[in-house]
């Protein structure tokens, strides 16, 4: 795929913040940021997982400097609306965050350019940066992963491990032998697949992306237009989700992303798709009793296939806001990526992989899983959905998936609202 932006694996990222150059973090007098500031900062959080450390994040530096930064975190899939109601408001946020391309397009006119900034100026790569015509809009601050994140005890308990599922074939396999015993185990083989707005991003945006990828590789395809030439595997993994898990299909449009973390930690289910930054949702379990899996959606050559990993997480800085605003935001920002403070927050806390110099090395044990594919050589599956047309085609796919899985609708609607969807909001999107 020609997606340069996208091309940095995490082994790489995690070679070059080792030996990147780490100076001791300070404070500048450009007007770039970050000098003395005398305004102040408002982030909008796009992640709900991290609330509680970003709050104490930005205590930490009020604290520091007496600059005062709101932190304020929409809920889980109401990012957009948030954003859009928020940026109509007086006051509105400083600091806020798109997912790629796609949606800088949409909010390309409120980007304050960071191409001179400290930030920018501490990022590994241009890899990382969202850029247009010369300005840079947008900075990836996390590198993430997703799988199938799975309990170990219980893969055991049922009589098997990681070595017995390779490809999809044997992942069904071992899937479908858990339902049929799952009276006498005492758990399911999957979580529920919840299709309300907590939990849905995972099938129609981090799901779909499958598709997409192999579309994209096999085929030398671009975002203008989509195929659906694996729109039967991605059935095939949909299915097995929903035919094998707590609850019964017709349910999972009132099934919450808090119902699927409370039945994997609760131990009722091995199997979890999700990823890296759910690991504070899931560590009760023990780290020794944690463990992820490819997504496999039974393509040819798929036993050579790692994790997914990518970036969907760009911050911008509202150019709208007061210069003494702007300032205290590329501060701040330069203070979290920069400073022991800072970093530690960013690797120790939320456990994440940061593409900047400074960057410390993320504790999270879901990360060394993902770095472990990557050693054996495993092929990363890159982060294609930030390249999807738009939410409403995200939630034309969401929508079939469940009437689909409710019985209310069938495959060929989920095909229609994927591919067909797909062209209709690719051009009300990218109209001249």
């Amino acid at each position: 795929m020609k997606k340069n932006w996208l091309a940095l694996s995490l082994a790489a990222i995690m070679i070059a913040v080792l030996f990147a150059g780490c100076g001791t973090p300070g404070r500048d007098k450009d007007d770039k940021g970050t000098g003395e500031a005398n305004g102040s900062v408002y982030y909008l959080n796009f992640k709900p997982e991290q609330d509680e450390q970003w709050q104490a994040l930005a205590k930490a530096y009020t604290e520091e400097t007496g600059v005062e930064v709101k932190v304020v975190t929409a809920a889980s899939g109401q990012y957009e609306t948030t954003l859009m109601a928020e940026m109509g408001k007086k006051g509105s946020p400083t600091l806020f965050q798109v997912n790629g391309p796609v949606g800088l397009n949409n909010w390309r006119d409120y980007c304050y350019d960071l191409s001179g900034s400290k930030l920018y100026g501490e990022l590994i790569s241009d890899d990382f940066a969202l850029t247009s015509d010369g300005a840079v809009y947008g900075i990836a601050y996390v590198i993430e992963t997703y799988g199938i994140i799975y309990n170990k005890a219980l893969l055991e308990r049922a009589g098997y491990t990681e070595a017995d599922i390779t490809n999809f074939d044997s992942f069904k396999a071992v899937v479908e032998d858990i339902t049929a015993r799952s009276s006498e185990l005492g758990f399911a083989a999957f979580t529920s697949a919840g299709m309300d707005g907590s939990s849905d991003w995972r099938f129609k945006t981090h799901l779909a992306n499958l598709p997409i990828y192999y579309e994209y590789e096999t085929e030398g395809m671009t975002a203008g237009e989509i195929k659906g030439t694996y729109l039967n595997n991605y059935k095939a993994i949909w299915d097995l989700y929903i035919n094998n898990s707590t609850c019964d299909p017709a349910g999972l449009s009132a099934k919450t992303g808090d119902d699927a973390v409370s039945e994997f930690a609760g131990g009722k289910a091995v199997f979890y798709q999700n990823g890296t930054w759910a690991y504070n949702d899931v560590k009760s379990l023990g780290d020794e009793n944690l463990g992820m899996l490819p997504i496999y959606i039974g393509v040819e050559g798929e036993e050579s296939q790692g994790l997914c990993t990518g970036s969907e997480n760009y911050w911008c800085v509202n150019k709208d806001a007061s210069e003494e605003n702007i300032r205290a935001t590329l501060d701040f920002l330069y203070w979290v990526v920069s400073s022991e403070t800072g970093t530690s927050a960013l690797a120790d806390e939320m456990g994440f992989v940061c593409p900047f110099k400074s960057a410390k090395k993320s504790a999270n044990p879901l990360v060394k899983i993902a770095d472990e594919y990557i050693a054996a050589g495993k092929k990363s599956v890159d982060w294609c959905f930030p390249t999807m047309p738009s939410e409403e085609w995200k939630n034309g796919v969401g929508s079939a998936l469940t009437a689909y899985a409710a019985g209310t609708g069938d495959w060929d609607a989920v095909v229609t609202a994927f591919v067909d969807g797909w062209k209709t909001e690719y051009k009300l999107n990218n109209a001249e």
